[in-house]
């Protein structure tokens, strides 16, 4: 670099004309001027940078020359460096994250989609973009057509053959979407011993499979938007509050038994909707942050159990109409409405889900004149 400017600056020329206080050798070589070449200040990069003074001429000493104009050119390189790192400001912490030791506001925040572990650049990439998510699908009213009608007339005919009163109306709504056991000890209060509750549980859904007769009938646009998934290698997982046995013959009758690759049932956990266990137990089965998964439901209950695992959730107006959904982050009456874009969208993260958006800057304090 001291070369270059040595070759291609003034520095390295002899100066060509008078006039402007520098002395040289005119073009005729007549008359001899001062034997000293002066420079005079000079502006380099934006600050005053003064050459020295005098570079003596001496006959045959060329090469003494060249060796003062290197170091006045050492001199300039020197000067441009320290600029450089000047303009620079020294009080953005940057660093590079290791993932050790990492203390709270530095930017850019940790993103939670992101595994250490993975050694494969691509896949860590994949997971932090706004194609990493997952999709919970509900069992009733999603994918299949759903008759709440059946639900109620199960359980009359339980407390019927109980000696039960009749549930209402009302307590029968309050219990949608519950499990069997939660709901006959915690809302119609019929018993609370284990035994007893299983036994109730299990008679209740063989009363509603006869009812059901065994028929599933795909709800329209879901088979087509399960498969648009597939081409894109979404992962699904299957949520319902039924028993597995029944769940897994059911999807083995409609021959969708490839499509999800979790499948969580009554018996995988303690409570039902609108407490988001099954949900969060779904997420963890794919390996995803609850912020990357989309849940699939038809009900408010539903939204309000996705909501509470912080995910995202779109109601399929299937039994409700569409304006009681409205709490929902999207609403379609099918399936098909949807696009990729569309569930990429509600799975990309705000940074403000993961910390401050943006680097705190810290004040400096005026000094007391």
């Amino acid at each position: 670099m001291v070369d270059s400017i040595a070759a291609t600056s003034l520095l390295g020329h002899r100066p060509l004309c008078g006039g402007l206080g520098l002395s040289c050798k005119d073009i005729s070589y007549k008359r001899k001027l001062s034997d000293v070449c002066r420079f005079p200040l000079m502006e380099f990069l934006g600050r005053r940078i003064s050459a020295s003074p005098y570079l003596p001429r001496r006959r045959g000493g060329d090469r003494l020359g060249a060796l003062s104009i290197k170091a006045l050119a050492m001199e300039l390189t020197k000067e441009a460096h320290s600029y450089k790192e000047e303009r620079i400001p020294r009080n953005l912490r940057y660093r590079i994250d290791t993932g050790i030791d990492r203390k709270p506001g530095l930017w850019p925040p940790e993103n939670k989609a992101d595994s250490s572990s993975l050694h494969n650049p691509l896949l860590r990439q994949e997971r932090m973009g706004c194609g990493w998510l997952g999709a919970i699908f509900e069992w009733e009213g999603v994918i299949i057509e759903d008759n709440p009608d059946l639900e109620n007339q199960a359980w009359l005919a339980l407390s019927q053959e109980e000696g039960k009163s009749p549930p209402p109306a009302f307590i029968l709504r309050r219990i949608e979407g519950m499990k069997n056991e939660q709901a006959i000890s915690e809302v119609l209060c019929w018993s609370r011993d284990p035994a007893q509750l299983r036994r109730l549980a299990s008679r209740k859904e063989d009363i509603y499979q006869a009812l059901q007769g065994g028929m599933y009938r795909l709800r329209t646009g879901s088979q087509e938007f399960v498969n648009v998934l597939m081409n894109y290698k979404i992962p699904m997982a299957l949520v319902s509050t039924r028993p597995r046995k029944t769940l897994e013959t059911a999807i083995g009758t409609i021959g969708i038994e490839s499509y999800f690759s979790v499948i969580v049932a009554a018996e995988d956990v303690y409570r039902g909707k609108p407490d988001p266990e099954m949900f969060v137990y779904a997420a963890q089965l794919l390996n995803f942050i609850p912020e990357r998964c989309i849940v699939f439901g038809n009900s408010n209950l539903t939204v309000e159990a996705a909501h509470d695992a912080r995910m995202k959730c779109v109601a399929v107006a299937s039994k409700h109409p569409v304006y009681e959904l409205g709490a929902a982050d999207l609403v379609v009456r099918h399936l098909d409405e949807l696009s990729v874009v569309d569930l990429k969208n509600l799975a990309d993260i705000e940074s403000t889900e993961f910390g401050p958006g943006e680097p705190e800057t810290e004040m400096e304090r005026e000094e007391d004149s």
